[in-house]
């Protein structure tokens, strides 16, 4: 599902737009959640907490799940990771801090997740909210299936 041709770009790339993020807004992209967040930019598919917790502690072994939620924890609320909530896991965002109008399709088959944007979806749920009256904090739109890849 992911245009990606060299990984090792996608990693880079999203390690500099977290940088250049967190300098903008003064805080700081420790060592271990630049950890967190190259072992979540490892593949296109989705990775668990404590399957984060495993890679950690092969490079740290005094890592605890406290460890990891604390950085996951950043990494959402600065924008360079979604949670998937319907699987309970992690993916990197390719675009942070522009998450208004995106969703995420998710293939059954490999795994694969692939970020989406659309602002006739965005439309949608703002009237919707609009008409009933009803306060929107968060918007995930989680669509399950199988991917052209895994069709074929």
């Amino acid at each position: 599902m992911s245009n990606c041709k060299t990984h090792k770009t996608c990693i880079n790339e999203a390690l500099k737009k977290a940088e250049t993020i967190c300098n903008e807004k003064g805080v700081k992209l420790t060592k271990l959640r630049q950890t967190v967040l190259k072992l979540i930019w490892k593949s296109h598919n989705y990775v668990k907490a404590y399957d984060l917790l495993d890679e950690l502690k092969k490079i740290d072994d005094s890592a605890k799940p406290p460890t990891i939620y604390r950085s996951l924890d950043f990494l959402i609320e600065n924008g360079f990771i979604h949670k998937i909530q319907s699987l309970n896991a992690y993916v990197g965002c390719s675009h942070p801090q522009e998450h208004k109008e995106c969703y995420f399709l998710i293939c059954d088959s490999c795994q694969n997740i692939e970020e989406c944007c659309s602002e006739q979806i965005n439309k949608v749920v703002i009237s919707t909210t609009g008409k009933n009256h009803f306060e929107l904090n968060q918007v995930t739109l989680e669509i399950s299936g199988t991917c052209q890849d895994c069709t074929n």
